[in-house]
């Protein structure tokens, strides 16, 4: 249910702004969107799993929260990165 070291690397690698970079909104975004989308998988097969589902509705939370920042922020790295995640249309 968690996500792989290598795809969590490929994320950090592909969205960071300088080297070492693991705590920047950009990743972190990237990061929550790639575990959202392993648990939606997740409740296909488990419907009644609601433990799980408090918290996916965290980490949406936290990820709603991070992008309005982005927005707020840097416009341009926002609508970047939520077209690279496919999160909204």
């Amino acid at each position: 249910m968690t996500m792989n070291k290598e795809k969590k690397t490929e994320l950090i690698s592909k969205f960071s702004t300088h080297e070492g970079d693991t705590g920047s909104a950009e990743v972190q975004v990237a990061i929550l969107t790639g575990r959202i989308t392993e648990l939606t998988k997740h409740f296909a097969d488990h419907k009644k799993d609601h433990s799980s589902r408090r918290g996916l509705l965290k980490m949406v939370g936290r990820r709603r929260k991070l992008l309005s920042y982005l927005k707020k922020h840097d416009d341009p790295k926002y609508k970047e990165i939520i077209k690279e995640l496919g999160i909204r249309k």
